[in-house]
């Protein structure tokens, strides 16, 4: 990982994010003390289920996996959190310990913030209340719509879904080859979407004996997007 600890910039990087971003200098550099900036290698946990939350965080570099697990160990993957995005708020505001798993995907860098910082924050300006409940009102949005697609698409949909979820519906009949790198394993992906690992292989190859995709190990290149977004509907 190239980024500096030492040299970090906590509250300029603090400025970028939507969360903080309306914050006064002065503001940012009160949470910044609040702050602290970890280096997680991969595999890493950044928190287990049950124990006490005492902080949300923010993925400056790298990639997280939240997750459940049974007790015979296999594991249901809620989301993947990439750089500038942040989880655990609401963990933090029901004041309970974690209700999920956190670990490093990749090498990563974390901010991690703690409790006081932000209600201390809370209590001296409401209005960031008002950022935090947006940020946990999106996540909650999309957890929705997650629900919904498990409900309602079948896992070929749900898979072309995630393939095409960058690509513009205006641009489907334009556009030229796409290339998707998935982040992580397929199965991690899988898990994501709510399908077995071969399922998800016998959809790949589904897909590409149609001629719609090209795999190359993590690459997957689209040949014809809109072809591609209407494969699923049948």
């Amino acid at each position: 990982m190239k980024m500096d600890i030492e040299q970090f910039d906590m509250p300029r990087y603090l400025s970028v994010l939507p969360l903080f971003s309306d914050l006064s200098l002065v503001e940012r550099e009160r949470i910044a003390q609040g702050c602290q900036l970890k280096r997680m290698s991969r595999g890493d946990m950044v928190f287990r289920l049950g124990e006490p939350c005492e902080a949300f965080h923010m993925v400056v570099l790298g990639q997280v996996k939240l997750y459940v697990a049974s007790p015979s160990g296999q594991e249901k993957v809620i989301e993947l959190v990439g750089a500038g995005c942040s989880f655990a708020e609401a963990m933090m505001f029901l004041e309970k310990p974690y209700i999920i798993n956190a670990q490093a995907l990749v090498d990563t860098l974390l901010i991690s913030v703690s409790k006081q910082a932000v209600f201390s924050e809370i209590e001296r300006d409401p209005r960031f209340c008002m950022h935090m409940l947006a940020g946990i009102s999106r996540r909650l949005h999309g957890l929705v719509q997650d629900v919904e697609g498990y409900a309602l698409h079948s896992g070929m949909q749900r898979l072309i879904g995630y393939l095409l979820r960058d690509v513009e519906d205006t641009d489907a009949a334009t556009i030229g080859v796409v290339t998707v790198s998935l982040p992580v394993s397929k199965a991690t992906i899988a898990s994501r979407l709510s399908l077995t690992p071969e399922y998800f292989s016998r959809v790949l190859h589904e897909l590409e004996a149609e001629g719609l995709i090209e795999i190359d190990k993590r690459e997957i290149r689209i040949l014809d997007v809109q072809r591609l977004a209407g494969y699923g509907s049948h």
